[in-house]
């Protein structure tokens, strides 16, 4: 196998050097809501199949659900981004934290992952998703059955499952961006 360049992406591997029709059109779609390269699709061309899937993951997931709203549902990516350690999704997540109504202090709760209840300015539910999203961020995952009464007590079974879903969400890209080795994509803390 011949010796390759290496790759100047900033990741473990370069994207390729053409990328089909319909995942170009996906490309160009997220970069222009991100207002960002966005490499992990870049790459993802790689293997159509994963790229479409992934797009699928992206595109269908809550924005928010009843008393899951979109400052829930941003405290459980940045929980769930931080407990995974992932730059790229604390870098994404973190992105326009302030319009979803999470603060500067609260972010910094997050980031140094301090315990719900340190966090004053979050809510009972919302210190309970934030130790749901960190919970389902760990390896391996163990769930106390008191905490899984508390959670059953407090979400009803479609808003479990948007957490869940919203988790599992992050720590798939962490997993991929981490195993692609891709840098922050330059979003800044968001403030």
């Amino acid at each position: 196998m011949p010796a390759r360049a290496p790759p100047t992406s900033g990741a473990f591997i370069d994207p390729p050097p053409r990328i089909p029709l319909l995942l170009r059109l996906g490309v160009w779609i997220t970069e222009r809501v991100t207002g960002r390269r966005m490499l992990p699709a870049r790459l993802l061309a790689w293997y159509p199949r994963a790229a479409l899937g992934s797009g699928l993951l992206e595109a269908l997931i809550t924005d928010r659900d009843g008393r899951i709203d979109r400052r829930v549902l941003k405290l459980v990516r940045l929980a769930a981004s931080f407990a995974t350690a992932c730059p790229f999704c604390a870098d994404m997540n973190a992105h326009r934290h302030r319009e979803a109504g999470v603060t500067d202090d609260e972010l910094d709760g997050l980031r140094e992952r301090r315990e719900p209840e340190a966090i004053p300015t979050l809510s009972p539910l919302e210190r309970l998703a934030v130790r749901y999203a960190r919970l389902a961020s760990a390896t391996p995952l163990r769930f106390d059955p008191a905490f899984v009464e508390e959670l059953r007590a407090t979400f009803d079974e479609r808003e479990l499952v948007v957490l869940a879903a919203t988790a599992a969400q992050v720590n798939y890209w962490a997993r991929l961006c981490e195993a692609l080795g891709v840098p922050p994509a330059g979003f800044g803390d968001g403030r």
